[in-house]
């Protein structure tokens, strides 16, 4: 089930971002002792996770990871690691837990052992994943053209991006399409425009479209200009 939410600007659509989660969250920890959020990285977060970090979320209960990371060094300002920290965590009067997904290993490669253990804690289906949307149609770290194994029982896998200079880590397509609840958070008028074209298409080439036809969770899409 695919359901679009429309908001005349950023910052009531990250109010209702927030409050949608929040309510996401309260309602799995109705039925589970501990309960798992995916987040996204990039510029858009930093306007709704602020928000949602002063809810009255029981934060100490929600096992965080990202949805993908780019292999930097988590205090440089190209870190997911570094923005979720700096606009989530550190806003939470009791901070969630929070899995990295980067390690000291000199390519994402030789990470995998090591990050699948750290993904083994998370509580599975994940009950709530938040992801972005590119404008090729990419979801986390997951480009056109990338090999999707929907039947795959990987945690998370390597990508590389088509234009962007680094090399990434990327939750594997399974494991977010098998999540309980999906938010997309889509903003600017491109972004708008292409997922218009993506919808359109219905083309399971694009990853956004992959997701939307094989999972059987719904996903709310969030839209502002």
């Amino acid at each position: 089930m695919l359901e679009r939410r429309c908001y005349e600007n950023i910052n009531t659509l990250s109010t209702a971002v927030a409050d949608f989660a929040a309510d996401r969250l309260h309602a799995a920890l109705q039925h589970n002792a501990v309960v798992s959020l995916v987040i996204p990285g990039g510029n858009t977060p930093k306007f709704y996770l602020p928000a949602l970090a002063r809810l009255s979320v029981n934060w100490q209960n929600v096992i965080i990871t990202l949805s993908d990371e780019r292999w930097v060094d988590t205090h440089s300002q190209g870190s997911n690691e570094f923005l979720i920290r700096s606009c989530f965590l550190n806003c939470m009067d009791n901070p969630a837990r929070f899995i990295s997904l980067k390690t000291t290993h000199d390519h994402p490669s030789l990470a995998l052992s090591t990050i699948t253990d750290r993904l083994s804690q998370l509580p599975l289906p994940i009950n709530l994943a938040i992801l972005g949307l590119g404008e090729d149609g990419h979801i986390a770290s997951i480009f056109p053209g990338h090999p999707i194994n929907s039947a795959s029982n990987s945690l998370c896998e390597v990508a590389t991006p088509p234009i962007a200079p680094s090399i990434r880590i990327s939750l594997a397509f399974s494991l977010l399409a098998s999540s309980h609840h999906i938010i997309i958070v889509v903003t600017g008028q491109n972004k708008r425009r292409r997922l218009e074209q993506f919808i359109d298409s219905q083309d399971p080439q694009i990853p956004f479209m992959r997701l939307v036809q094989e999972t059987h969770s719904p996903i709310t899409i969030f839209e502002s200009n």
